[in-house]
């Protein structure tokens, strides 16, 4: 009976183990996330002496102004969606001029999003909107 004592005794003991996991940690330095930055650019350009245009962008809201040729204006993001409108009005044309022409076109990072053109006499305005998506 001791010798059976002694031997769970022994195997308890021998069971007694300190077991040392190693979990990996936590970065010391967690990264930021990247922030980017999209050019928003607003061109007008054709052959009448002078323009109403009316754009919007977000820290300015809509802005109104009436200019000559050519006119560009531009503002940085960091949005990820944004509704982008251009309306262009021509209110003269030179006398000189036989063949009108006006363009309004919107640019994001340097590339073409929307476009309208126009090629008459009439007044009519020139609406570009859309909805940018990244």
């Amino acid at each position: 009976m001791r010798v059976c004592l002694a031997l769970c005794l022994l195997l308890i003991t021998a069971c007694d183990r300190e077991i040392t996991i190693n979990l990996p940690t936590e970065p010391t330095q967690k990264e930021e996330p990247k922030v980017i930055t999209s050019k928003i650019e607003f061109r007008v350009v054709g052959n009448a002496s002078s323009v109403r245009i009316r754009y919007s962008t977000p820290a300015d809201g809509l802005i109104q102004t009436v200019t000559s040729l050519p006119f560009f204006a531009a503002f940085n993001t960091t949005e990820s969606l944004l509704f982008l409108s251009l309306d262009v009005t021509p209110l003269a044309y030179p006398l000189s001029v036989t063949l009108p022409f006006l363009s309004a076109q919107v640019f994001v990072n340097g590339n073409l999003f929307r476009e309208a053109t126009s090629s008459d006499f009439f007044s009519t305005t020139l609406s570009v909107t859309g909805t940018w998506r990244r």
